[in-house]
C-alpha cells in the first residue's frame, strides 16, 4: 500500500507564542531551513507567522534550475491536495444560498450519474472523504494511458463513477481525489459557470489573493516555479500533467504570501458565516472535516490544542499549510523539488517557534537510496547506506515511496530490496509488509506475498486492502 502521512504533529511546544524572541526564532528557522536545502531536503518557499503576525517570509533554492531562477516571497507553486479546502468552501457558500444541501445526494445535482451509487452518496460523504467511491488516481494506468489528454468533469468522472463502491458510504473513511472531482462538477452544474470562474469570483476576488488561480500549462504565468523529480541521473524536469485531471481535486497554485491571507480569513466570517465555518472545521470520522484536517493533541503539561491543516503533492511538487488556532501560528512550505517530508519540516519549524529541540536535518536515506542505486544498482546502494545509516534520515514514507518509484520504472527487483530494508527499519509497521506483500505478488512469489500480507493484517486488522489482496492469492 502506497504511504499516506497521517497528518498529525505530535511534538511537545507550549500553546502560546510571545513576540519577545520573534527575531530569534525567525533567525533559527531561517538557519533550519538553509540546512535543510543543503541536505537537498527543500527547495522553496516559506511563510511562517506567529500571534505578532509574519516572522519569516523567504525563497529557498531555485524556481528554475536550467536558469538558476531563485525561489522567493512571490513565486507561484502548484498546490495539489491543498486545493481541496477551496472546493470545500464553494461548497459551502452554495449550501448558505440554498443551492445546495449537506445531505443532498450525487443523484440530485448530476443526472449523468450512475444512480446505483448516486442515490445513496451525500455531499458530506463527499466533503470529508467517507463516500466509498473508487480513488482515481491509484489506478496507475489512468496515467500511464491518459495524463496528456484533457478531460471535461464529466469524462474524468465516466473514468471511476461504474467502479463498485470501496465500502458502504458513511461507514469507513478512504482518501479519494475522485469525491473531489464530483464536487468540482456538482459546482459547475448547479451554478452554470466554471470551477475556475467560481473560486475567482467568490473567494480570490473578495479576499484579494492576486497570485493566485487555476494553474493552465499553456499559460504565460509570471514567476512559476517549474516541478522537478529525482531520477536515476539526478534531478530532472518532472513528467506532464494536463491540469484538467487534477480539477477541482487539486488544480490550483498559489504563493505563500495568498496562502496566509486564505488562512487569516478562515479565522472570519468573510466568506461564510461562522456556523457555517464550523461544519468546515468539525473533525469528522479519522478527524478529517471538509477538505481539510483536524487534530485535538493533548500534550504533558498542556490543555487540549488545535492543529489544522493539509499537504499536497503532484507531479514535481510537494507542499504543506498548518494553522495552529490557539496561538495563531501558521506554517507554510512550498516546494518544487520533491521528495519533501513535510511533516517533518514543519514539525522542527514548530519546536523552534516554542522553544523545543528540533533534530538537526540529515540528507534522506531514500535520496541516497535513489542516488546510489542508479549509480551500483540496489544490493551495493544499500551496503552503503548502511555504512553512512547515522549521517542519513530513514523515513518509512519516503522509503516506501521510493519502492513504489522503483515498481513504476519496471525496476521490480530493486524496489523488493528497498521494501526488504524498510520492513528490516520498521518491523513493527503494518504498511511495510502490505508493500512487500504487493511486491512479491507483481514479482510472482505466492507465497512470500501472502507471508507479509498476513503479518501486515496481524498488526493492522483493518487493513481491508491487505484481506482483499490475501484472499485472490489464497482462492488461486
Amino acid at each position: 500500500m502506497k504511504y499516506l502521512i497521517k497528518f498529525s504533529i505530535y511534538i511537545f511546544f507550549a500553546i502560546f507564542i510571545t513576540g519577545i524572541n520573534a527575531q530569534d526564532k525567525s533567525q533559527k528557522i531561517d538557519e533550519y531551513l538553509n540546512k535543510c536545502f543543503e541536505k537537498e531536503l527543500f527547495n522553496g518557499s516559506v511563510l511562517v507567522s506567529n500571534n505578532t503576525g509574519v516572522m519569516l517570509k523567504k525563497g529557498y533554492g531555485y524556481a528554475n534550475l536550467e536558469w538558476n531562477i531563485p525561489n522567493e516571497a512571490d513565486t507561484k507553486f502548484r498546490l495539489g491536495s491543498i486545493t481541496k479546502q477551496f472546493t470545500a468552501m464553494l461548497i459551502l457558500q452554495l449550501v448558505e444560498k440554498g443551492q445546495v444541501k449537506l445531505d443532498g445526494k450525487i443523484s440530485d445535482y448530476l443526472p449523468y450519474y450512475p444512480k446505483k451509487t448516486g442515490d445513496k452518496i451525500t455531499i458530506h460523504n463527499l466533503l470529508n472523504h467517507t463516500s466509498g467511491i473508487f480513488n482515481y488516481t491509484n489506478d496507475p494506468a489512468f496515467f500511464r494511458k491518459g495524463s496528456f489528454l484533457p478531460m471535461t468533469p464529466e469524462q474524468l468522472i465516466k473514468t471511476f463513477a461504474d467502479k463498485e463502491l470501496d465500502f458502504e458510504p458513511g461507514t469507513k473513511w478512504n482518501y479519494s481525489n475522485s469525491g473531489y472531482i464530483v464536487l468540482g462538477a456538482i459546482i459547475e452544474q448547479v451554478t452554470g459557470k466554471t470551477y475556475e470562474t467560481m473560486l475567482q469570483e467568490n473567494i480570490f476576488t473578495p479576499l484579494g489573493m492576486k497570485n493566485t488561480g487555476y494553474d493552465h500549462m499553456e499559460t504565460v504565468l509570471p514567476k512559476r516555479a517549474s516541478g522537478y523529480e529525482r531520477s536515476f541521473n539526478g534531478m530532472r524536469n518532472t513528467s506532464y500533467i494536463d491540469m484538467s485531471l487534477p480539477f477541482s481535486a487539486g488544480s490550483l497554485y498559489s504563493t505563500v504570501e495568498d496562502l496566509y491571507i486564505w488562512g487569516e480569513a478562515l479565522y472570519t466570517d468573510k466568506l461564510v458565516t461562522y456556523e457555517t465555518m464550523q461544519k468546515m472545521l468539525t473533525p469528522y470520522m479519522n478527524e478529517y472535516g471538509y477538505g481539510i484536517r483536524i487534530d485535538k493533541v493533548s500534550l504533558e503539561g498542556t490543555e487540549n490544542f488545535t492543529v489544522i491543516g493539509h499537504s499536497g503533492g503532484i507531479n514535481g511538487f510537494n507542499t504543506v499549510m498548518v494553522r495552529i488556532p490557539e496561538s495563531k501560528s501558521t506554517i507554510i512550505l512550498l516546494c518544487n523539488t520533491p521528495p519533501m517530508n513535510e511533516t517533518e519540516i514543519a514539525s522542527s519549524i514548530i519546536n523552534i517557534l516554542y522553544d523545543k529541540p528540533y533534530v538537526e536535518p540529515k540528507k534522506s536515506a531514500a535520496g541516497f537510496l535513489f542516488e546510489n542505486i542508479g549509480k551500483n544498482g540496489a544490493a551495493s546502494a544499500i551496503e552503503e547506506f548502511k555504512k553512512n545509516k547515522n549521517e542519513l534520515n530513514a523515513n518509512e514514507g519516503e522509503l516506501n515511496s521510493l519502492g513504489y518509484t522503483l515498481m513504476g520504472t519496471g525496476k521490480l527487483e530493486y524496489a523488493i530490496e528497498v521494501f526488504k530494508l524498510n520492513v528490516e527499519l520498521f518491523p513493527d509497521s503494518w504498511n511495510v509488509y502490505d508493500s512487500m506483500g504487493e511486491a512479491y505478488m507483481k514479482n510472482g512469489d505466492k507465497e512470500l506475498a501472502i507471508v507479509n500480507y498476513r503479518k501486515s493484517i496481524e498488526l493492522n486488522p483493518n487493513n481491508d486492502a491487505g484481506k482483499e489482496a490475501l484472499k485472490k492469492l489464497e482462492s488461486n
